[in-house]
């Protein structure tokens, strides 16, 4: 094998003018030489300050950010601020209501009074008065009518008290969309993380067979020139290493979009650089399907808001109740009429005011039949939605279980082909197996890596499945 010696005592240098090697020479760098230097350390060392480093995110860190930070939590945070605000509007339906109405009348056409004889009674004596048909105008003179009223509601404060209760459950049915919302991203960033772990994995594990495919390349070469082996040979390994290097630039660009669908959860702008942490030893231990499923039925926010649900629509049948009673209010207010001489200035007093529909054509009966039936339905929602949650509880804890059996044979495999790769190397090394050995072992332990890696993924992805049906 040829080697490239250097000659002893020869210093090679290249000159600052040119591309020619001096022997010995050292060239003039002149008072800013140094220059260049100091200014990349002051740069890597700007670089490598706590402003410019990447954060490293565990799995309980991501998920705490993005509860505190994701959008569609955040819109249904502020739905439930929204209901918040609808029941104290809804209260403020209990206090006296105030109104003030005014018109102001230019008139067109003279405002003429006529009393008639007699029409306003009699005199002393037995004279009727007027004593003659009169009439009485103000000409085109402005007027003003004034009306100022405070009522206390009497009997509609059963509504009242009613239409809080229903935005009462309004409020609560948006605390349990918010639960559900965050238990869906909570499941999305549990699998983003996974995804970004596991891509992470692969490409360190390629990194890995990178180095021993251009060891092996260096020795092929070798034998090649000792011919050992057949220059085909070398050949199969460098396809063999350039597959490796277009995986790894395949494997960088999915990360880099992992990284930023990763960042979209957390609710943070999609160029914010950060490392995954290494997960954390996990247990294959079983897992009890009954108390599983006693546990979604308490925690689960589909079986709440089908609940509130059915209780919402029995308030609201119970409203449409409250309508067939009159509205009974007492009122109080005050009547001015300005611009007329010969009227009262104002009228002010107090009273009853009623308003009742006697009459309906059947209307409320056909709503409370409506209402009757829409509380049919929610019960119905409510035992349906008992149902899927068991389905959904079954349905993932086989799937976990499966991985988990799977997870188990692909780290049998992986350990079985990394040994059986190591004992091909050492034989391939002392020429006691064939390079065809190596390379079919190698391949071998690609797939077994491959399988275990989506093993762990599928395995770890039925657990976050598992945990959401749980309710977690």
């Amino acid at each position: 094998m040829m080697r490239i010696e250097k000659p002893v005592g020869a210093d090679l240098r290249v000159c600052p003018g040119g591309n020619k090697p001096t022997d010995g020479v050292k060239p003039n760098r002149g008072r800013h030489a140094g220059l260049p230097l100091r200014w990349l350390a002051l740069a890597l060392a700007f670089l490598s300050s706590p402003a410019f480093a990447q954060e490293t995110l565990t799995l309980d860190q991501a998920i705490t950010q993005a509860l505190q930070h994701n959008r569609l939590i955040k819109n249904d945070e502020l739905e439930i601020a929204k209901a918040a605000e609808r029941i104290e509007i809804a209260r403020t339906r209990r206090l006296p209501e105030f109104e003030i109405s005014a018109l102001a009348l230019q008139p067109f056409t003279p405002l003429d009074f006529r009393f008639n004889r007699g029409s306003l009674g009699l005199l002393p004596g037995g004279t009727a008065f007027p004593t003659r048909d009169t009439t009485v105008g103000s000409g085109f003179t402005p007027t003003a009518f004034i009306t100022a009223r405070a009522s206390q509601p009497i009997t509609q404060l059963r509504r009242v008290n009613l239409s809080i209760q229903l935005e009462t459950l309004n409020q609560q049915l948006a605390e349990t969309k918010l639960e559900t919302q965050r238990r869906n991203v909570t499941n999305q960033v549990k699998r983003a993380y996974y995804a970004v772990l596991q891509t992470q994995s692969a490409l360190g594990a390629l990194e890995e067979a990178l180095k021993l495919h251009r060891e092996l390349d260096r020795v092929v070469g070798e034998y090649v020139v000792q011919k050992v082996v057949l220059a085909a040979d070398s050949l199969d390994v460098k396809t063999q290493l350039a597959n490796d290097e277009y995986e790894a630039v395949r494997l960088g660009n999915a990360l880099a979009a992992q990284k930023e669908q990763f960042n979209q959860l957390l609710g943070r702008d999609l160029l914010t650089g950060f490392d995954i942490a290494p997960a954390a030893e996990f247990s294959l231990a079983d897992f009890d399907l009954k108390a599983a499923q006693t546990r979604a039925l308490e925690h689960r926010a589909e079986l709440q808001e089908a609940r509130l649900k059915q209780q919402q629509a029995a308030v609201a049948r119970r409203l449409k109740q409250a309508e067939e009673l009159p509205e009974v209010s007492l009122t109080m207010g005050t009547f001015a009429l300005l611009g007329l001489e010969f009227v009262p200035r104002t009228i002010t007093g107090i009273g009853v005011s009623l308003k009742w529909e006697p009459f309906d054509w059947g209307r409320r009966k056909r709503e409370l039949a409506l209402a009757s039936r829409t509380i049919e339905q929610t019960a119905n929602l409510s035992r349906e939605a008992e149902t899927q949650i068991l389905l959904d509880v079954n349905t993932r804890f086989r799937k976990l279980t499966e991985a988990r059996a799977l997870l188990r044979v692909a780290q049998a495999a992986q350990a079985a082909t990394t040994e059986k790769l190591r004992v091909a190397t050492n034989k391939f090394k002392q020429e006691s197996a064939l390079f065809r050995d190596v390379l079919q072992t190698q391949a071998a332990v690609a797939d077994a890596n491959h399988q275990y890696q989506q093993a762990l993924l599928a395995f770890l992805t039925a657990r976050a499945d598992f945990e959401k049906a749980l309710g977690e």
